[in-house]
């Protein structure tokens, strides 16, 4: 199956469709990742998002952060915290912001609570004070999800869209295995992906230190200790990444019960937990770290 690589929001990706895209559809996709990491990335300073980091005030977003408010919105409840898209200070905190220091400060970070800090409804972000605005929890499925509904308003009925590693895909199955967090090229299972997205996350995709990784519990602001990996599957790719995310914080059945999916969640001691519904196998309970 022919194949488009490029890279967006820092990191490589690649959509597969039997036909290759033309110049028109290679070029349109480039916009629309050019466009989604001007609005949203914290790493530059000339983002949308980044024109709060300095000072209180009001930005006006694209439309996908209609979606994105709510998504992020029910996930804050649901993991009572734990998941806020103003995490980004204690990220850089800890040394990954822009410039990509990787070297912590001394202290800890003080966590800040959503409501009293920002105000997000629809394509409307205020803030009170100064705030970084993170939305990793769900960036790179919210990009895929706008980068597979351009594919279908072009015509296409049959494609993938692999955000390193997470996928929308449509028209095809795919086998896709579970990659191990401790053991790189093994798998700990596998499952189908048909019309729909999945999405992982794994505290060893972004380590730079002793303990110290992107998945952090934003009531402390510290990196999360207990689970090791996760994947969802779910019909949309946003909502497939943030749940991904927010299985770090809460137990999966927490999320089922609001958002229809499956998944599997890896702890740091090699237990598995996973869907009674996945379309799917996990191989065996990993050996720990």
């Amino acid at each position: 199956m022919p194949s488009f690589a490029f890279d967006a929001i820092g990191a490589p990706w690649q959509v597969d469709t039997p036909l290759p895209l033309s110049g028109a559809e290679r070029g349109a996709i480039r916009r629309i990742a050019g466009d989604f990491d001007a609005a949203w990335s914290r790493f530059r300073s000339d983002s949308t998002v980044s024109r709060l980091r300095n000072a209180p005030g009001e930005v006006t977003l694209p439309p996908e952060s209609a979606a994105l408010a709510e998504l992020y919105r029910a996930l804050y409840r649901l993991t009572e915290g734990a998941l806020s898209p103003i995490v980004g200070a204690a990220l850089e905190h800890w040394g990954y912001g822009p410039g990509y220091r990787l070297t912590p400060l001394s202290g800890a970070p003080a966590p800040r609570p959503w409501d009293s800090s920002v105000r997000w409804s629809g394509t409307t972000l205020a803030a009170d004070a100064p705030v970084v605005l993170d939305i990793g929890a769900a960036g790179k499925g919210c990009l895929a999800g706008l980068l597979a509904r351009a594919l279908d308003a072009a015509g296409h009925t049959d494609y993938t869209v692999d955000a390193s590693g997470d996928l929308a895909n449509r028209g095809t199955s795919l086998r896709v295995g579970l990659e191990h967090p401790f053991q790189p090229g093994q798998a700990i299972g596998v499952v189908e992906l048909g019309d729909g997205a999945l999405c992982a996350s794994a505290t060893n995709r972004r380590a730079w230190g002793d303990g110290l990784h992107h998945i952090l519990d934003a009531r402390t602001g510290l990196p999360v200790t207990t689970v090791a990996a996760t994947w969802v599957l779910a019909a949309d790719p946003a909502v497939a990444d943030g749940l991904a995310t927010a299985l770090f914080s809460v137990p999966g059945e927490t999320l089922a019960a609001e958002f229809a999916c499956d998944y599997v969640r890896m702890f740091t001691d090699g237990r598995v937990e996973l869907s009674p519904t996945l379309p799917g196998e996990v191989f065996r309970s990993a050996p720990a770290r």
